[in-house]
């Protein structure tokens, strides 16, 4: 099962597929909203671990963190030791470098997951 493409970002905005998500979460066969009142996510602290727990279930092997166009959105340390540990790559960008990867990525038949934000 291959990872869906990212087809147009703007400012609030993500579509995927036919779907169109202020923030999403995407991975190899799917995507969704990422709601960031599900884990008590916010700018700071920033991307919690139980944010991916669903993704790296999927069997990634990659994941594209998107910060948000102004890179509000914080990534902590343990974040990035909990994929570390799960043996998962991480690419922390700016939103729309992180689509770009991704989706480059994607086309490549990586098994690549991401969360990102499409405002601050």
């Amino acid at each position: 099962m291959s990872s869906p493409k990212i087809a147009s970002l703007s400012w609030g905005r993500i579509k995927v597929q036919d779907t169109t998500y202020k923030d999403c979460k995407v991975w190899p066969g799917g995507s969704r909203t990422w709601d960031w009142r599900e884990t008590g996510t916010d700018h700071y602290p920033g991307v919690q671990a139980a944010d991916l727990e669903e993704i790296i279930n999927k069997g990634i092997e990659t994941l594209v963190i998107g910060r948000g166009m102004s890179e509000a959105l914080q990534v902590p340390s343990r974040t990035l030791e909990y994929l570390k540990n799960k043996g998962v790559e991480v690419k922390v960008l700016q939103t729309e470098a992180a689509v770009r990867e991704y989706n480059l990525l994607a086309g490549r038949g990586a098994r690549v997951g991401g969360v990102f934000h499409s405002t601050c």
